[in-house]
Parts: C-alpha cells; structure tokens; sequence
C-alpha cells in the first residue's frame, strides 16, 4: 500500500483535499447540533428531571441573565427604572427572545431584587438551545443590555449562550499548538519541507474527523467539548505518528536507500508501529464505555473518529507526500553531505548516547530521583474532588463571572445552584417545612402543583461547588425527605452534577481495571514477557498519579491559575479522570511501544539485556522527547479555548505526557529494567507456546542476506580500534546466530586482534563491546573464505544493529 501510494501520489493527494473539502462544506450545510446529556439513568436526580418534564413541560430555549447594581440608592429608584426597562423592553423585541422576566413587572418581579435593594436581576428565554442560539443575537442583547450603564450602576450578562460570545475565536488554541509544533519540528528536522509533513497530515487527520464529528451530532447526542478533545489528541497523535515515519524515512535515506524504498521501509516499519498504537489509543477510548455514562458516549465517537483518520492520513497521505517531496525531506546540509560523504553510519551518539550510558552506569540512583519526582507531583492526589464547573469559575474580568458574583452577593452563594425537591406524593406542606428548618437552606418555597407533581425550589446557603451543597443534598435524601413520609426526589443542576461525580467515582477502578489488564494484555503478546507489561502497568498508574496531582494543584487549589488566565479555583471535572485516563493509556502505550520494541529488537539479536536496554533508549529517545514535547505544546494551547473543560484536559495531558515521556521512558523505565537485567524478557514457557504472535516493528528486511549452509568452517577476523586508530585490548568480540544464539566468544590481544570461528557460510551478527568505550553490533555476510571485519569503537556513541555487509575477504 505504501508503494502504491508512493507512486500514485497526486491522485491519493487529490482523493484527501477531496474528502476534506466535501465533509466541510456537507458539516457547514448541516450545522452543529451539540448536546450536553448529564443525566444518569437510576439516579435521584434523573427522577426528579423526568418528573418535571412531564409536569412543566417548557420550551427548549435557553434561559440566561441580566444582572444588575448601583452603588448608592435603590434599584426601584426611577433613574435606574428609567435606564434598565428601555433595555429590557428592546431585547424582548429582538427575534429569538422569546420572553424577558423584568423585577419591574408587578408583584410577582418583587422577588428578583435584593433585600437591601442594591441588585436585581431579569430573565431572558431565548427560542433555541445555547449552541443554537445565533451569536449576533447574543452580542445585540449583550450590547444592549450594557449601553444601559452609566457611573454608578453596573450591568453584567450571565449563561451559557452569553459565554459563547466572550470564548476566544474558535480555532485559536489549534493555531497556536500547530505554530509551536511547527517550530518544534523544524529544530528537531532543519527542514522546512520535513517540519511541513506531519502538521499537513495532523491538519487533514483533524479537519475531516471533526467535520465527521458534526455531522454525528445530528443523529447522537455529542457534548460540545467533544470536538475541542477530538482536535486536541488528533493534533496530538497525528503530529507525533508523522513524526515518527518521517524520521525513519528520513533515517533510510541517509542510510543510502532510494526515497521510495525509504519511504516503504518506513511504513513497514514505524507505519506498522503506528496503525498498533493508534489502535491501542481508540481501544483506551472505547474503554469509557464500560462506564455507561451516556455523556461520554460522544465523546468517544469523536476522539476514535479523529484518532483512525489520523492514523490513515499517517500511513496512505504521508507517502505520497513523500513522493512529491523526494529527497528534498533532507535538508540542504544533510543532502550535500550525503552527496559528498556517502550513506552515514548507523548509530546513536551525542547526548542521547551519553544520557543511555549514564543510566546504565547508575540505575539505582537514577531511580530513586525519578520515583521521588513522580511521588511529591502525586501527592496533592490525595486531595481530588470531583465536581462540575461552573461560572463562578471563569476568569474574573469576564462578565459571566461578574454576573455570578452579583447574584451570589444580592440573593445568597446557593441563588447560583438552586435544588429543586420534586413530590409526587405525601404532606407537601411538612415537606416543606422540614426542608427550611434544615441547616444549610437559605429558603424553600413550593410552586403551585401540576398533575400530581410539586416542585420545591430550595436556595442553599453556600455556593454550587461548596462540600457543604454536597453534604446538604444527602441530608435531604436521607433524612429530611424520609421523615416527612414524602415520595420525592432531589434534581436540579447541583444534584446532577453531584451524582455525576458520585457514578463516575464508583466506576472508576473498574474503568480502571479494565484499560490497565488490557495493555498488560497487548504488550504481554507484543514482547513476549511478563515483566515488560507488568512494568509498564506500574508506570501508566504512577504517571496518572502525578498528573492528577499536578491537575489537582492547578485547578483546584488554585496554583498558577491566575498566571494562566484560567479562573477561579474549584473541583475537577467528574467527566475528566476517564477521559484523561483513557488517553493517557494510549499515549503511554505509545512511547512504551517505541521504546521497548527496539529495546526488544537487540535483545532477540544479542541476549544482552544491559546492551538491549542501552541501544533502545539511546535510538529512541531523542525522537520519543521531540515527539512529546510537540504534544505538551499542543495540548497546553488548549488552555486558550474558552472552555473550563478542554483546559483542563489540556493542562492535565501536558503534565502527563511530559512526566511520562521525559521522567519515566527516559529515566525510570530503563533503569528499573537495568537493574532487573535478564529478568525483564522472561514467559513461561507453556504460556510462550499458547500466545500468539504479534509483530509490532518487524526489523528491516536484510540485503543478500544468507542463511548458514553446510560447508567447511571459516573464521571472521580482524582489528578492534578506538578512533584515533589505536588498537583496543580486551575488547569482547562475540559471534551470535541470526536467532541470539551465542557461537564463540573472544577478547582482543594487545594489538588489537581477535579471531572468531564461523561453522558454515551464511549471515551471523558480530557483537564488539568494551567497558571504557561504545558497543558496536554488524550483520556479516561470511562465504567460503575468511572475511575481515575491522571495527572502530567511540566513547559517545551506541551503535545499532547494522544492515548486513560482507566487509573485506
């Protein structure tokens, strides 16, 4: 498929703006139709909603705020009447206003001013729901509302339609994570053409799963942070599964192969990489289901969407991409140097190498520092209350904040979050009284029955978000309900908010549960151990842990949130632990896989766990940080949405990535497996015979590559050399089977020599290690006579096991 895409280049380009462009102008046709479903099936304050739906049927217009105060005086007083009631009377008549509430409207308005007469407020109902409702409309009645004020008297707007009018334009926190990516990419490549490819493939991954996403809403109930999630793992995903293609591509041609086999090796290769953990990431999403929160239902159509379309563009896009580019994926330093020098040795070095050495050198030490790291950023963990945002939350210059604040200072913290007690049956009366008498409630008033059902509106005194609401709802449940002999039930915003958290912390181990055994499960197949998956197992929890800590003393102990322009303080989002979990295990997954594959890849070749261990991380972790580092961007420009819920995923999987990738893969990871040695790729051996096989990163496909044949014995020999070309004495020089399989094994003489005995003509890996330099490993292709292999060793480096070569007869 590569290759076909390869040479079909602009037909396969065509076929992705094609498909682009038509779901875009389709999802622009049809238009959003987000809906935010929070209501919970067998629980009290689902009851209670579907009581009052039946009993009060009401329009399904939104119904939004007009607050507002004077500083000396009254509101009743006819300067401020004579202000306010035109601006009143000229929303009512703006089309899509379906009613406005005015305080000034007899006595029934008496009760939407403040007891010292200092605020009052009115309600408007719009005709359509928040996401419907045209923004223009909400900026007139904003406008309007606020012409009305004058020194001394304060107007302010709250609701959710007036908070899609002061988000930020829609799109700006995807630009800013693309521009900080770009600039990633183009230190990490040094080529314009290569920094390009993996935002165009992120770009159409992204663009056609969020149009698809649209589009859904029209037939499921899809939340509206549905889309910001979706663009935020697709950029994700789709920038680093690019990334990781494009540099083994780029690596094939620096190595001496044609584009187009570069291009094929690499979608063989890391392509295979890709498509398995893509795959991981939509089986973590899929794993939300289990909760049977119907709210996260959407959400996981539209991030699994956004992640397969993604991973698409990665494997059939990309090549073609590279096909246009050509050679030109290099950048003009490389090409000229691989004009003038030749196809580059494989091998790692620099600081990737030095840091693999450093690991192995002090495994202990490294991972007691990165275990206490991990272990201070978790505490505040400890601490995590799961809640629901609100607009007592936002940035305090905003004017829904502003509006809340009002409302909470006139008419009590609980006028933000009112309950209702919805009776079907029993002496509403005592009911009623009871409920004023409990500590907690500012006031409690029923409105008048309907079809057997009464509503009792209920004002706590402390604020929506307060433990104190929390507790006071379970009163009435369970004790004050009960002993007034009613058949009623507690619902209102606080109340579904509250069980919402209450579920979602019940189901959470077994979410839990689930999306851990199930990558213990895959990695189990991939790698063919039972400690490799346990460790990642342990690592996924500790790197959950510590984000939520961060999380946790971000949002809800108030750390950096002003300097981050992010609000006020509260609970964390009930909805965001599964969320976050789920792609933090696909994420997690993702570099583990890149990381130990190759790790795996050198253990199968040489059986030597310290060197297996060394050679992995040093190839790999130079691109595993760029790619989360592209990612920590990314998702920390999320912080710029306007939306509560999008920022604190985007803070919480910034500090996920960036712990899990530069503490634990880099630092934790391989010196826990240092220092469990050998021990790491242990499986039964009646579990070995039963699993089946997986190939995550098949290693290249050799050239001439022979298998040993029946023939006489022959010998590879030659020199062991340190770079200013002097010889290396004791130096281990091992002759291993394509299989791992140890043939003979000598140390170099003094002059640097050494001879290894051969039994056949075929392909064999020669393994050269010394203790006060870098390790090398080739392929050797040995025929019927000796064959001379002379090898320079270097202090910096980690070489890879190399392609095949036949040296010199």
């Amino acid at each position: 498929m590569a290759r076909w895409c390869y040479r079909h280049r602009l037909l396969v380009l065509l076929l992705w703006v094609g498909a682009l462009v038509g779901m875009g102008a389709t999802a622009s046709a049809k238009g959003p139709d987000y809906a935010n479903v929070f209501s919970l099936p067998n629980t009290d304050s689902k009851t209670a909603y579907d009581l009052m739906t039946k009993a009060f049927p009401k329009a399904s217009g939104d119904t939004d705020t007009v607050v507002w105060k004077v500083e000396r005086g009254s509101v009743r007083d006819e300067a401020v009447r004579a202000r306010i009631q035109p601006a009143l009377a000229k929303i009512a008549r703006m089309p899509g206003i379906g009613a406005v509430g005015s305080p000034y409207a007899g006595p029934q308005g008496a009760a939407q001013i403040s007891r010292d007469g200092t605020i009052a407020y009115a309600q408007l109902t719009f005709t359509e729901r928040a996401n419907e409702v045209p923004q223009e409309l909400v900026q007139d009645v904003v406008d309007t509302a606020q012409d009305a004020e004058r020194g001394g008297l304060e107007v302010e707007l709250g609701g959710q339609a007036i908070t899609r009018i002061q988000q930020p334009p829609t799109g700006l926190s995807e630009m800013v994570g693309i521009v900080a990516a770009a600039v990633v990419l183009f230190l990490a490549f040094g080529s314009l053409f290569a920094m390009l490819l993996p935002i165009a493939v992120a770009v159409f991954g992204v663009g056609i799963g969020l149009f698809s996403t649209q589009l859904i809403s029209h037939v499921t109930d899809v939340p509206d942070i549905a889309p910001l999630l979706a663009s935020l793992i697709g950029l994700g995903v789709g920038i680093d599964y690019a990334l990781f293609i494009v540099t083994r591509h780029r690596r094939g041609i620096l190595r001496g192969m044609e584009p187009e086999e570069a291009a094929v090796t690499a979608l063989n290769t890391s392509g295979r990489a890709v498509l398995f953990a893509g795959g991981t990431v939509c089986i973590a999403l899929a794993g939300m289901l289990v909760t049977n929160l119907r709210f996260l239902d959407g959400v996981v159509i539209g991030t699994s969407l956004t992640v397969v379309l993604s991973v698409l563009a990665a494997v059939t896009l990309l090549p073609a991409l590279l096909g246009l580019l050509g050679p030109r994926v290099l950048s003009r330093r490389q090409r000229r140097r691989l004009a003038a020098q030749g196809p580059e040795a494989e091998r790692a070095s620099g600081l990737a190498a030095k840091w693999s050495a450093t690991v192995q050198k002090r495994p202990r030490t490294i991972a007691v520092l990165a275990v206490v790291v991990m272990t201070v950023l978790a505490l505040p963990v400890l601490s995590l209350r799961l809640g629901a945002a609100d607009q007592g939350n936002d940035d305090a210059s905003t004017t829904t904040r502003k509006a809340y604040d009002l409302l909470a200072e006139g008419f009590g913290p609980g006028f933000n979050g009112p309950l209702q007690v919805v009776s079907v049956s029993g002496d509403t009366d005592t009911l009623v009284q009871g409920i004023r008498e409990t500590d907690g409630v500012a006031r409690a008033a029923a409105l008048p029955p309907a079809q057997g059902v009464t509503v009792i509106q209920v004002v706590p005194t402390t604020s929506p978000q307060s433990e104190q609401t929390d507790r006071l709802i379970d009163t009435l449940r369970d004790e004050v309900i009960p002993k007034a002999g009613a058949q009623a039930h507690v619902g209102g915003v606080t109340a579904v908010s509250k069980d919402f958290a209450s579920v979602t912390g019940d189901r959470l181990p077994y979410f839990i549960g689930t999306i851990i055994g199930l990558g213990f499960l895959l990695l189990l197949i991939a790698f063919r151990s039972l400690v490799v998956p346990l460790t990642a197992a342990v690592m996924n929890l500790i790197a959950a842990a510590s984000s939520f800590g961060v999380l946790v003393a971000v949002f809800q102990w108030g750390w950096g949130l002003d300097l981050l322009g992010l609000g006020k303080e509260g609970p964390i989002q009930a909805f965001l632990p599964i969320i976050m979990l789920s792609l933090l295990f696909g994420l997690s997954m993702d570099y583990q896989v890149f990381l130990v594959s190759r790790m795996h890849e050198e253990w199968v070749h040489t059986r030597d766990n310290a060197r297996a261990v060394r050679v992995g991380l040093a190839e790999t972790s130079r691109v595993i940080n760029s790619a989360a580092l592209i990612m920590v961007c990314v998702f920390l420009a999320f912080v710029l949405s306007g939306n509560s819920g999008a920022a604190m995923a985007g803070v919480g999987l910034a500090a996920a990535v960036a712990l899990d990738a530069f503490v634990l893969r880099t630092a934790l990871v391989p010196a826990v497996m240092h220092l469990l040695g050998g021990a790491n790729w242990w499986l039964p051996g009646w579990l070995e015979r039963r699993l089946p096989h997986l190939a995550v990163e098949p290693a290249e496909e050799p050239q001439q590559e022979r298998t040993p044949t029946a023939g006489g014995a022959t010998v590879v020999y030659g020199f062991v050399r340190d770079a200013e070309g002097e010889p290396v004495q004791g130096a281990a020089a091992t002759l291993l089977s394509k299989g791992g399989r140890q043939l003979d094994r000598v140390t170099s003489l003094a002059d640097g020599s050494y001879i290894l005995a051969v039994p056949s003509p075929g392909t064999y890996l020669v393994a050269i290690t010394a203790a006060a330099y870098g390790s090398k490993a080739r392929h050797v292709v040995v025929g019927e006579e000796p064959l001379v292999h002379d090898v320079e060793l270097a202090g910096d480096e980690v070489d890879a096991v190399n392609r095949p070569s036949t040296a010199r007869p």
